[in-house]
């Protein structure tokens, strides 16, 4: 399948790119936040809405099995709209997650209050491929869904790096991608990038993903400035300055359950 969920009967169906990087049978994060920010989109709304914040709690490792994706307005308004989202599969929920949206006007703000370009853009860029330890699948949401370009640091180096991604195929079969779906999808990764512990060594899995916008992005390319905080007894923070080819547009943060392999 050229994408990495397809809609049957109501509910999201993964192909193998939507595989993550630590089990061989669950799904990457970034696959199902996404769908997550779909459902939102797709939630009715008087004028033009900005998805402002979108915070998701993963309940356990979400299986490669097909998603059930429930999403409802919490709170209406103009202004101001409250979501509340649940994904479900093999009969338990799997993610649980609220949303902020904003809506959309024009406002005059100075110029120098919208931050421009600061990270090397993309095009020139090398690819790169993650590195996947735990099997020997072909198809994964880092290898084959996304598209990945370093502007600093690389896979060969933990600390702080930034990488741009972007998506290969459509999140859903038959559809393009919207922005905020662009967004989400990157967001996820912070960990993986700016990871201060090595692959082969360590796991470092979010049980969480927040993302907040300040703008929706423009183009296919998502950049993600990432660097991870370790505390002493085996969590971490993973925080990301997201941006389009036009600068930044928000942040991303992960809390990292840390271990030993």
């Amino acid at each position: 399948m050229s994408a990495v969920f397809a809609e049957h009967d109501g509910r999201f169906v993964p192909s193998g790119h939507a595989r993550g990087p630590w089990d061989a049978g669950s799904q990457h994060g970034g696959g199902p936040a996404a769908l997550i920010a779909r459902a939102v989109e797709r939630l009715e709304a008087t004028g033009p809405m900005l998805l402002s914040r979108l915070a998701v709690e993963y309940l356990g490792a979400v299986p490669l099995s097909p998603l059930g994706v429930r999403a409802e307005i919490a709170r209406p308004g103009r202004r101001l709209q409250l979501a509340e989202i649940t994904v479900s599969a093999e009969g338990r929920d799997v993610c649980r997650a609220r949303a902020v949206r904003l809506r959309r006007e024009t406002v005059r703000v100075p110029d120098e209050a919208i931050p421009g370009p600061r990270i090397t853009a993309p095009d020139g860029l090398t690819p790169e491929s993650m590195p996947e330890f735990h099997h020997d699948e072909t198809d994964s949401f880092t290898a084959t869904a996304m598209e990945l370009r370093f502007a600093d640091g690389s896979f060969a180096a933990t600390g702080p790096a930034t990488a741009w991604f972007r998506l290969r195929i459509p999140l859903v079969e038959g559809e393009v991608p919207t922005p905020a779906q662009r967004a989400v999808a990157a967001a996820d990764f912070g960990n993986g990038i700016g990871a201060e512990l090595p692959f082969a060594t360590h796991l470092f899995v979010n049980t969480d993903l927040s993302v907040h916008l300040s703008r929706e992005p423009v183009g296919e390319w998502i950049g993600v400035e990432a660097v991870t905080e370790h505390g002493p007894e085996g969590t971490a923070l993973a925080s990301s300055v997201l941006h389009d080819v036009h600068g930044p547009i928000g942040r991303a943060a992960q809390s990292l359950y840390v271990a030993a392999r």
